[in-house]
């Protein structure tokens, strides 16, 4: 039996919706059907309380853990409230936007010859001014190769583009740097082929080595910061994430084989507020299978999507919460994991705003505080699982 009984609600729940489902047949259309197994998770005796005062980052340091967030420059630079909300909750700073190649308007390499470290900058000098530590992403990620590559870019000098750009950025933070991400989401088990790698440029121009490249030469350039292999969709049982799980492991297995210097799996744990297929004992089976390596493990980019979730607020947080500490339950048990951290800090900042909207205008609440900076049941979740945690 689970050491956390609460993470075995959704597995039991599942049983039940097997059931329900035969009342499909009986006139329940899909989407009223879907609703109701989403309304279904939620439990509105459910406990969240977390007791004493403690920020989230001394929780996690009570436990041998890091606790940090993710944050774009120009809301800490603008928003002196969510900078002085950041700085106490966390204990780490992942520039959301600035080490990547390039994001527009604030494009990190605007062009092959020229860098421009103005934001990444600014955010080493606020993690070192408030005694946090810094983390980079990421090196390598095929979304944010900027306008240029394409006409510039070829067989014969992406070797060179690539070895230039992790050599001066992670170079320019040697020393100064907890971790790198350094390869960012190499696996698309759908391209159907064999190694289960993503058809990105940097496979099309250099090859499956190319991963093995980029952690070399980042090892070589920053020897004192923890390596990172990073990915998502590892959370939950279905196919395609049971698929994921596999090549993920397989990569990991092979680079080790070949003496690639991967020292930790990054999951992202972008978790899904509607998402019924969490089994609890895969999930643990996953973690232990990735330590086994001697690798360690960070939750790097955790938040929870809510739009499919009701709107009324009270479920929804709920439903979020539970989604969180249930999750958190399982990695937190296993020693490897060392560091857990949100996409985000509050709801007023977060890329789900974009990206994962809701259809009837409200607002989503994915992160611990709200827009106000105020905690919600999210940073209850997360401080209890961190209360919980076995100590590192």
């Amino acid at each position: 039996m689970p050491k956390h009984p609460l993470v075995s609600r959704r597995r039991a729940l599942l049983l039940g919706l097997g059931t329900l489902a035969s009342m499909g047949t009986l006139g329940m259309g899909r989407s009223k059907y879907l609703s109701y197994q989403i309304e279904a998770l939620d439990d509105p005796k459910r406990d969240f309380t977390a007791v004493g005062e403690a920020s989230l980052k001394e929780r996690a340091a009570a436990k041998g853990l890091i606790y940090g967030a993710a944050m774009r420059y120009p809301a800490l630079l603008s928003d002196a409230k969510l900078a002085n909300c950041f700085v106490r909750e966390c204990g780490i700073l992942v520039p959301e936007w600035g080490l990547k190649w390039y994001v527009p308007g604030v494009p990190l390499r605007p062009n092959p010859d020229k860098f421009d470290f103005t934001e990444a900058d600014w955010m080493a000098q606020f993690a070192k001014t408030n005694s946090l530590l810094y983390r980079g992403h990421t090196l390598v990620w095929h979304e944010s190769l900027p306008p240029w590559f394409k006409d510039t870019v070829n067989s014969q000098n992406a070797e060179q583009v690539l070895v230039k750009h992790i050599k001066t950025v992670a170079g320019r933070y040697a020393g100064k740097m907890h971790s790198w991400d350094v390869v960012n989401e190499a696996i698309a088990t759908y391209e159907k082929r064999q190694d289960n790698l993503r058809k990105t440029p940097w496979l099309e121009l250099l090859g499956p080595n190319y991963i093995d490249t980029a952690f070399r030469v980042a090892a070589e350039t920053d020897p004192k910061a923890l390596l990172v292999y990073n990915d998502f969709g590892l959370e939950y049982d279905t196919p395609e994430d049971e698929a994921k799980r596999t090549a993920v492991l397989k990569l990991l297995e092979r680079l080790k084989s070949k003496g690639t210097p991967v020292q930790a799996l990054g999951i992202q744990a972008h978790l899904l507020g509607g998402e019924t297929r969490f089994n609890s004992k895969k999930l643990r089976e996953f973690f232990s299978n990735v330590a086994s390596m001697g690798l360690k493990i960070l939750i790097t980019e955790l938040d929870v999507t809510d739009k499919n979730l009701p709107k009324n607020t009270a479920v929804r947080d709920r439903i979020v919460a539970a989604s969180l500490e249930d999750y958190l339950a399982v990695a937190l048990d296993e020693p490897a994991v060392i560091a857990v951290l949100t996409w985000g800090l509050s709801d007023r900042v977060t890329w789900l705003s974009d990206f994962q909207s809701r259809s009837d205008g409200a607002a989503v609440r994915p992160l611990p505080m709200d827009a106000d900076l105020k905690p919600k049941l999210a940073w209850n979740a997360i401080a209890r699982a961190l209360d919980s945690a076995p100590k590192r």
